[in-house]
């Protein structure tokens, strides 16, 4: 049974992109949908032109009100039936209502080598630490933010001439190689971390 899988964005897409790109051949899982809470993110443009189905729902007018974004996020997703959602720069804290309902079946990447660094700036707060390697994180995602089990990591060497810019334009490549490899041994049934060094 091919694994349906959902992509959430909130930008450019470049994780999206490889992830759709990776599941072709005996791959276990195809793309069925890309949403963003940004109807002008550019990664919308880009799953139309790989031929996956696209939906913007805009996060904007519902204010604060987020359990009424994520039941037209939920109503949308239902519509795309996915057996996995990925999120891949989706820019939005999801209730624990939400993720309970997803439980098992999203997964997340985030720019550091986890239990490290959960939430934003991870390149400058590796950087602050005076850390010596970096890297990102594939997890399932569950009520607690960025606190699910890891399914893999990516490291990279951080050099002294690094800033946080350089440091995430040399984790990128490693994302894209990371999260590919994870979904597709995630939607084969193997949950075994994978450990990458860049």
């Amino acid at each position: 049974m091919t694994k349906r899988v959902a992509i959430l964005i909130s930008g450019g897409g470049s994780n999206m992109v490889s992830l759709v790109n990776s599941m072709t051949g005996d791959h276990p899982a195809r793309p069925v949908l890309v949403l963003s809470n940004d109807p002008n993110a550019g990664g919308l443009a880009k799953a139309r032109a790989l031929n996956v189905p696209t939906f913007a729902i805009d996060h904007k007018p519902f204010g604060k009100d987020r359990a009424a974004f994520e039941a037209a996020l939920q109503k949308a997703l239902e519509t795309a039936k996915p057996d996995i959602i990925c999120l891949a720069g989706f820019m939005r804290i999801l209730t624990p209502e939400f993720t309970r309902m997803w439980e098992g079946r999203m997964l997340n990447i985030h720019p550091s080598l986890l239990p490290k660094y959960k939430g934003l700036h991870t390149h400058a707060r590796a950087l602050e630490a005076g850390d010596t390697e970096h890297g990102c994180s594939v997890h399932e995602v569950t009520a607690e933010l960025d606190g699910g089990p890891i399914l893999g990591q990516a490291k990279i060497a951080v050099s002294a001439d690094d800033t946080a810019e350089t440091l995430a334009a040399r984790l990128l490549p490693l994302e894209h190689q990371l999260y590919p490899q994870v979904l597709q041994r995630y939607a084969a049934g193997d949950r075994t971390p994978l450990m990458i060094n860049g």
